[in-house]
């Protein structure tokens, strides 16, 4: 077993729900359940020194260009998992979050730029989710999205 690293990384997601449905980043590559596309919502690692609110604000502006208002904190998840005998750990803090522009839920498909790398965000329901369709991470996740919808 390879340690990705020597301690947990510190990140932050901001959940943006539209009727019974979540914007996700759709990624493509390894996971921890083997290889293909899976989902996670909008955020980032946390810089030392600066709050998780700031990161998740920061986030949203950097890689969607994108205004948010943080709503309220939901929960704060440890997510240990393994991909190709690598373990990987996350101390993840989960805010629900809304746009400050309301005409961008009328938006389907937002371009995300990461470190020179294009993705895209989208809205999928959450039963695609619940009903294990699709592949969202962190692990526990799921459990949460049923708890505040």
């Amino acid at each position: 077993m390879v340690v990705m690293n020597m301690y947990p990384r510190p990140n932050v997601l901001g959940i943006v729900t539209r009727n019974k449905e979540i914007l996700v980043e759709e990624q493509y590559g390894k996971h921890s359940i083997g290889t293909g596309h899976y989902y996670r919502p909008i955020g980032g690692t946390i810089e030392f020194g600066e709050h998780s609110k700031k990161t998740l604000i920061r986030e949203f502006d950097e890689e969607l260009g994108i205004q948010i208002s943080i709503i309220r904190h939901i929960k704060c998840i440890e997510n240990i998992f393994t991909i190709d005998e690598s373990i990987g750990h996350e101390i993840t803090q989960i805010y629900l979050v809304e746009f400050v522009e309301p005409k961008l839920y009328e938006v389907e498909k937002f371009k995300v730029v990461e470190g020179g790398i294009i993705t895209y965000a989208k809205w999928i329901s959450i039963n695609e989710f619940e009903e294990e369709q699709q592949i969202l991470y962190p692990n526990g996740l799921t459990k949460i999205l049923r708890e505040i919808s």
